[in-house]
């Protein structure tokens, strides 16, 4: 377990998970170069680390929005924490932000009607957008670390969570608790991504043949073969 802690930390430089990121953000910085700037950008869910990873934070014309559930610190002037909640961004304009981006946060929003109201905002908010989602598909669930996980009953994967250390979690002591942790994720398919964001792009991003997430993207410049 924890080699492939190793292997999936996207905290840790060498990581195939930071590699990973890494080059999809340089996708995102490639169709991002398609639009002129000044360009505005929501980033759901993230933080200003991420974008100091991504050696993207002095880009000339560059404002972006970190909109979380609780404050953020930020120390750059052209980087804003703001706090909200993803499927009600009523704190915003139709088209306020020229590209709305969110990495691995939709599947945490909970039930399918509640990715559907995120959805339905990042595209009432944002002329464009760019969201990354772990593949519900893939054989090693993201977050527990365990083979098939997300396809086991809601009662099994409580129990397993209330009992064992698996993952980025610890053991749940609380039966209860441990239920609503494993209940709030959601994993999509692509089918579902692509209801959700209906005429986006959808990039498959590939771990030895095998897709381990999916980026539904829209107004923005073709990428290669690997969309659908």
């Amino acid at each position: 377990m924890e080699m492939l802690k190793r292997i999936v930390d996207n905290r840790r430089a060498d990581s195939l998970a930071t590699k990973l990121r890494q080059r999809r953000f340089a996708l995102f910085v490639c169709l991002l170069a398609s639009m002129p700037r000044p360009i505005k950008i929501l980033d759901i869910g993230g933080t200003q680390g991420f974008w100091e990873r991504m050696n993207f934070t002095d880009e000339p014309g560059i404002e972006v929005v970190i909109l979380n559930v609780s404050h953020l610190p930020t120390t750059y002037d052209n980087f804003i924490s703001v706090v909200g909640d993803a499927r009600d961004m009523k704190a915003f304009a139709n088209g306020e932000f020229d590209i709305v981006f969110s990495n691995s946060v939709i599947e945490h929003v909970g039930t399918y009607a509640d990715q559907r109201r995120m959805a339905e905002e990042v595209q009432r908010v944002g002329k464009s957008y760019f969201i990354q989602t772990p593949n519900r598909y893939f054989p090693i669930e993201p977050h527990f670390l365990f083979p098939l996980f997300q396809f086991l009953p809601l009662s099994v994967r409580a129990f397993l969570a209330h009992h064992f250390d698996l993952g980025w979690y610890k053991r749940i002591p609380d039966k209860h608790k441990a239920t609503r942790e494993v209940a709030m994720i959601r994993l999509l398919t692509r089918r579902e991504l692509a209801h959700l964001f209906p005429g986006a792009s959808i990039y498959k991003e590939k771990i030895l043949g095998l897709t381990k997430s999916l980026i539904a993207y829209n107004r923005l410049a073709a990428v290669g073969k690997t969309e659908e």
